[in-house]
């Protein structure tokens, strides 16, 4: 990677891997795109420019501009948003999907977009979920996931398009919050416990979830673009996951730093019927052995780092 556009730059992961290649690559050799432009560093660090991931011309255009070698695809409506819009859904998830990896072929660029754990359904083993396994999603999101999978490697096999990705879980961060997941309550809580002491979940008590640190989704995304090629059995994508805990579990991490934390529960249906969709736990094997898959951060380690992070970002004080 060498001259990287990133799409959806100013997202919940968009947002800090801009930064992240910032300082690998260098400042001008990472060009952020997005829908609208904000304040963020994300934004206002390096070069920004404004794109639709639906217009097709438009995002052919801004790649040839800066000479890219790399396309990163990250915007995307989340699973409970997309499941209040379908449609819209569709359109954006598919169609932009469609035109990054158009671009990427035009550019003879690298290619990287996140898939998810949403990709899986019901009838999918719950616990160790294999790389190789039945994918029937439930939800429209899972279902975008699914058929982006297929369309990745269809492009690698008929057009030779380097396209990779990463079946992401959960995401935790301190620095962006997510926009309309399932698993955003695993940031909420933490916000939460810093505010008030206290957090009511829209999931419920014994709902396990795979969840990763976004330093740890972070560096899996490189170490996987700069693999080498040649190791890659599979390519769209990869099971990865460093954690698999449930309300209250996370609840008790957050006791040892804020003893009297407390969390109660008030389920939202439709964010539960998408959870129980997911596996409990994936089996992240083939990354470890394809690339070298690794992690940093267990639930504790990262009780402790979001924590001490949001203390700082909120200026406030653990209540005690």
């Amino acid at each position: 990677m060498k001259r990287i556009l990133i799409t959806g730059a100013l997202g919940q992961i968009g947002s800090e891997l801009t930064m992240k290649l910032r300082d690998i690559y260098g400042t001008d050799n990472v060009i952020a795109t997005d829908i609208k432009k904000n304040d963020s560093e994300a934004a206002q660090s390096g070069p920004f420019e404004v794109v639709d991931v639906t217009d097709l011309k438009s995002m052919v255009e801004i790649a040839k501009k800066y000479k890219v070698d790399t396309v990163m695809h990250l915007a995307a409506l989340l699973s409970a948003t997309a499941e209040e819009k379908p449609v819209f859904a569709w359109n954006l998830n598919m169609g932009g999907l469609m035109n990054a990896l158009e671009t990427a072929r035009e550019l003879k660029a690298q290619f990287f977009t996140p898939s998810s754990i949403g990709a899986f359904g019901p009838t999918t083993p719950k616990d160790a979920t294999p790389q190789d396994t039945i994918m029937r999603p439930t939800t429209m999101y899972g279902v975008n996931k699914v058929a982006g999978e297929l369309l990745s490697d269809y492009y690698f096999h008929k057009f030779g398009v380097d396209t990779r990705g990463l079946r992401f879980p959960g995401l935790i961060s301190y620095v962006a919050l997510p926009g309309g997941g399932t698993t955003d309550y695993a940031v909420e809580i933490y916000y939460e416990a810093v505010k008030n002491g206290k957090y009511t979940s829209y999931i419920d008590k014994g709902t396990f979830m795979d969840m990763m640190y976004m330093p740890d989704a972070l560096n899996a995304i490189i170490d996987l673009m700069e693999a080498d090629a040649s190791k890659l059995i599979h390519r769209n994508s990869f099971n990865v996951s460093s954690m698999s805990f449930d309300p209250e579990e996370i609840a008790a991490s957050i006791r040892k730093y804020i003893p009297g934390f407390k969390i109660a529960y008030k389920v939202d249906p439709a964010r539960q019927k998408i959870a129980d969709s997911w596996p409990n736990s994936i089996d992240s094997a083939a990354a470890k052995e394809e690339w070298g898959f690794k992690f940093d951060y267990d639930l504790d380690k990262m009780t402790k780092d979001m924590l001490e992070k949001l203390q700082q970002k909120l200026q406030m004080k653990i209540p005690s």
